[in-house]
């Protein structure tokens, strides 16, 4: 855990003290409008009241063939009032929000909250969390570089990467459209326990999708890089090139024969599967039985080779938070070590349903890492020696209550560890259980995506469906 840039203070989050350029309010302002709410909501009679308030603005422009496509400036205020009527065992819940910081408003919010909380069923899980369990320490995560892309150099950005794409061959005929997108927000979340806690933060892309053809037979892909700054994401010109290079490798795709074989999953479907485990594995899931992983703590769900971590205090991490969405302390973990799950994703109403502890993930999961030593794509390709490279999933079948999976998919047929020729309309198909017991290698080929990290991987056998 990065502790050097920490802080140590009250349940009292340091915020930004002054207005950045581009919000409305202050960081102090935000908590006022938050104090307001939990004072209003205790003054009426509630035992319990959390408030969420933020506020967002932002840019996204979208070209498509060297023109304008779409221009969009954001700005986006909300306060989230979640009030409690009587003690556990005996909670009744309501939530009301509103986009208008009015003090009028607020009060309107707040009795609408009560007047739901009034009329709903007592739920023994419901309420505030321990108070034990809430954030004390907030470290400087580094999340907030606002972009002061104007429209005019955003477009221009976007048309760099669109042109770049169709420079790759006079086979890229058409466009989805280059995007740039500039969003920043900020936040503060308290509770009539007595914490305080919020930051600024920003958030970054660009992105392109075009359609290559060739005898009248048309392929499409895309790439995207996203980052809290701007300065590191990928160049607008390397970005379009690769997602040119990937529509205009896909041409020439056929069927392949139904058969057994080994399947690699590209590292943006990698994180796939490894979202498909993080849900099987929240608390709501395991609480409703509705996952294929029901008991598993303790219990080996992967090959030995698979470790997974769970980093929130990366500087700069697209999922880092010192704290939850109800404020409990998050802590680095291993989550599957050696392929035996260490833990779930609690917050604390799952975990009471569950008789457990509140693990910090009420709203989701902060930067999953699978630990990938694995050879570079080269050889990973040379590891799956005959078989599927996956690039491209559709479709929803998976089952996860039984992890039953079945997609549609698209990629490459790999003979003695070289890519021979693009492959298409066929299904890829096992069980989720015995996919993740299965994985051979991961790759270090590491992508991070959507608070995710990792490698290509690799499974040792799967049903492929085609001809």
């Amino acid at each position: 855990m990065p502790q050097s840039r920490a802080a140590r203070a009250s349940p009292q989050s340091p915020a930004p003290s002054s207005r950045s350029p581009g919000f409305t309010c202050s960081a102090e302002e935000l908590r006022g409008i938050a104090h307001a709410v939990l004072e209003r909501a205790r003054r009426a009679g509630a035992s319990g009241c959390d408030c969420d308030v933020s506020e967002g603005y932002g840019l996204s422009v979208t070209v498509r063939k060297g023109e304008p496509d779409t221009v969009e400036h954001n700005r986006d205020r909300s306060v989230g009032v979640s009030v409690y009527l009587g003690e556990r065992p005996q909670v009744r819940r309501g939530h009301a929000s509103t986009s208008d910081f009015s003090g009028a408003a607020l009060a309107q919010t707040v009795d609408a909250a009560l007047a739901i909380a009034r009329h709903t069923a007592e739920d023994p899980c419901a309420g505030l969390p321990e108070p034990g369990t809430l954030a004390r320490e907030f470290p400087d995560l580094d999340l907030y570089h606002p972009w002061p892309i104007s429209t005019e150099d955003a477009i221009e950005l976007a048309r760099r990467c669109e042109g770049a794409a169709f420079a790759v061959s006079k086979k890229i005929r058409n466009s989805e459209g280059a995007s740039v997108s500039a969003q920043q927000s900020q936040f503060v979340f308290a509770n009539s326990l007595g914490f305080a806690g919020g930051y600024a933060a920003s958030r970054h892309w660009l992105s392109c999708a075009v359609i290559a053809e060739d005898r009248g037979l048309m392929q499409r892909d895309d790439w995207y890089s996203a980052s809290r700054l701007p300065s590191a994401l990928a160049d607008p010109v390397a970005l379009g090139r690769y997602a040119g290079q990937r529509a205009a490798a896909r041409l020439g795709a056929r069927k392949i024969a139904t058969c057994q074989a080994p399947v690699l999953f590209e590292a943006p479907l990698a994180l796939q599967l490894l979202g498909h485990f993080a849900s099987a594995v929240n608390g709501s899931s395991l609480y409703r039985k509705a996952s294929f992983l029901l008991d598993s703590l303790g219990r080996q769900v992967f090959s030995p080779l698979v470790d997974i971590e769970e980093r929130p205090f990366e500087p700069r991490g697209m999922a880092s938070t010192p704290f939850d969405d109800e404020g409990v302390a998050v802590r680095r973990r291993h989550v599957v070590r050696a392929g035996v799950v260490e833990g779930y994703f609690l917050g604390s109403y799952s975990a009471r349903k569950l008789g457990m502890q509140s693990t910090g993930n009420a709203g989701g999961h902060h930067n999953l890492v699978v630990r990938s030593e694995g050879p570079d794509f080269a050889g990973m390709l040379r590891l799956l020696d005959r078989g599927l490279l996956v690039t491209e999933l559709l479709g929803h079948g998976v089952n996860m209550v039984t992890g039953d999976y079945s997609r549609g998919a698209a990629g490459y047929w790999v003979e003695g560890g070289a890519i021979r020729f693009p492959v298409e309309e066929i299904t890829i198909a096992g069980n989720l259980r015995d996919m993740f017991k299965g994985i051979r290698a991961i790759g270090s080929d590491v992508l991070a995506r959507n608070g995710r990290s990792s490698g290509s991987i690799l499974v040792d056998h799967m049903t492929i469906a085609g001809d």
